[in-house]
């Protein structure tokens, strides 16, 4: 099965988009009639030093609403940002906002295992649903979620900021261009060193499972987007050596995923150690990658022929946004879409059985 990533017109239509997104360039469209007003649902780090200012650098979208449970985040963000009271949700609120039409969107920036819950509200007050990576702990859960926002005829994506990052997509290009040839093997793999032992991202309540549904899942989209097809079978292994900071998930994962054809992907997360943070393709001619591959500033990577991958900076949440703004604004459909999440979260799922069992796992 082919991956739905990219194809040869979608890469174009995208990296011109990715491009026109940048401020630098002073490549940027007309200032549209009405831009699409997006509340955030959850004000953690990520909100707070990434979506909120990439908000204020798009040019399709606006800060509109929050959704917060802590009222001294809200009173913040009110000030800051002069947002209306009517505009101020909890998370026992959410309905309200089908009476509030300066709301188009809901970004859901909660804990993993809190998107469906947040999303299938927003869906169900009329508003569109950007969530973030990884779509959910489950697949019943993202099911749910592409359900909700079906039966409410709301858009539903996640937001993989890479799929509007133009280095990575200059490697799409070259993988789907065979400009060394025919893809072999692919490796990739992300970690850190994870700091708080009480954060949620410890919680297997709350994160479904340790590195592999936080950064793990970058590379193994990357494979996924590199080979422009879908894994037939996973297998892995998980190991812990602090069994108390790391009680109830992984320390570090690796895995390799067998392709059609015959294309080799070994990944490899963890939240023990800094530094891992790349990709690299073989292909039959050559090969091609990043390090680092997946920061929000500063990617770069090389090629075997000598040439340096090394395009434009931008705000990937701008762009991920602007794009979605679009598709509302034009009436299509998004190219990040609740099935695109939904197939992460099989693999992901498929790969802690393999860990769990020893046993390769079909797809």
């Amino acid at each position: 099965m082919k991956s739905p990533f990219v194809s040869r017109r979608d890469f174009l239509k995208t990296s011109t988009l990715a491009v026109a997104g940048l401020p630098l360039l002073g490549a940027l469209a007309a200032e549209p009639k009405r831009k699409i007003g997006f509340a955030l649902c959850g004000l953690g780090n990520l909100s707070t030093h990434q979506i909120a200012p990439a908000l204020q650098q798009s040019q399709f979208c606006r800060l509109a609403g929050i959704v917060t449970g802590t009222p001294a985040k809200a009173a913040r963000w009110k000030a800051q940002y002069n947002i209306p009271d009517r505009s101020i949700y909890n998370y026992d609120t959410m309905a309200q906002m089908a009476d509030n039409p300066d709301i188009d969107v809901v970004y859901v920036v909660t804990p993993n295992a809190l998107h469906a819950e947040s999303a299938i509200k927003a869906a169900k007050a009329g508003k569109h649903v950007l969530c973030e990576k990884p779509m959910e702990v489950s697949v019943e859960k993202c099911q749910q979620m592409i359900d909700a926002c079906r039966e409410a005829k709301r858009q539903l994506a996640i937001g993989y900021r890479l799929h509007f990052e133009p280095n990575n997509l200059e490697c799409v290009r070259l993988a789907r261009e065979k400009v060394f040839g025919g893809l072999k093997s692919i490796k990739a793999g992300f970690g850190f060193a994870i700091g708080d032992p009480k954060q949620w991202r410890l919680n297997k309540a709350l994160s479904g499972g340790g590195p592999m549904m936080d950064v793990g899942i970058y590379a193994l989209q990357a494979m996924r987007y590199l080979s422009g097809q879908e894994p037939v079978s996973v297998s892995a292994i998980a190991t812990t050596t602090d069994k108390v900071k790391f009680r109830d998930i992984e320390e570090t994962l690796a895995w390799q995923m067998k392709f059609p054809g015959g294309i080799l992907a070994s990944g490899n997360t963890t939240y023990g150690f800094d530094g891992n943070n790349f990709f690299t393709a073989q292909a039959e001619r050559g090969s091609f990658g990043l390090e680092p591959a997946y920061n929000y500033h500063g990617i770069q990577g090389t090629r075997s022929d000598g040439k340096t991958i090394e395009l434009p900076d931008m705000n990937q949440f701008a762009a991920e946004m602007d794009d979605f703004a679009q598709c509302i604004l034009e009436n299509r459909p998004t190219r990040v879409p609740g099935e695109e999440g939904l197939r992460d979260v099989k693999i992901m799922m498929a790969i802690y059985e393999a860990a769990r069992t020893g046993q390769a796992v079909n797809l």
